[in-house]
């Protein structure tokens, strides 16, 4: 495990998950709310995204924790990971950490976030954890299928499915 892409929902422990490895294995994280953000939450340009992006798979080891599949064309960072995990949890398991994390982060940056980027109330976030199963599931999982085991895919449906794919690190 050299080139980890980590998937999921909002409030689905993408970010903690790729901290936890990363502490266990030495890979560094990427966090691809920062490359995406710029400051206010006004997205990178297309081009400047793709850029960085770039940038950052170029290298031999890491760890990238976010989706941003529709921002990415012909999604390159697939072409080099040899390590996925999905984290399918439950909807109201999403929401609930994301509502947690919006009261106990409240104004506060967080560092898998780009500079001024604060955590706040944010209606069309809530609204895509919600509809994420119906919405974006669907593509992840025809992105996982096309993959055709050139990498090894970890599809963890529970907290219980983190906590022993962490214990095996």
């Amino acid at each position: 495990m050299q080139r980890v892409a980590i998937l999921g929902n909002g409030g689905a422990g993408k970010s903690e998950l790729a901290r936890e490895i990363a502490r266990r294995t030495g890979l560094p994280v990427i966090h691809l709310d920062v490359l995406f953000w710029r400051r206010g939450w006004t997205p990178a340009p297309p081009e400047e995204f793709l850029r960085d992006l770039g940038a950052a798979i170029a290298g031999e080891r890491w760890i990238l924790d976010g989706n941003f599949l529709s921002a990415e064309q012909d999604a390159p960072r697939f072409d080099r990971v040899d390590t996925v995990i999905f984290l399918d949890l439950p909807r109201t398991t999403c929401f609930r950490r994301a509502l947690w994390r919006l009261v106990r982060d409240r104004r506060r940056r967080r560092s898998d976030l780009a500079e001024d980027c604060s955590e706040g109330f944010d209606l069309d976030f809530l609204r895509w954890i919600w509809r994420y199963s119906r919405d974006d599931r669907p593509q992840v999982l025809q992105m996982l299928d096309g993959l055709n085991g050139r990498a090894v895919v970890r599809h963890l449906r529970s907290r219980s499915d983190v906590r022993r794919y962490v214990s095996t690190l």
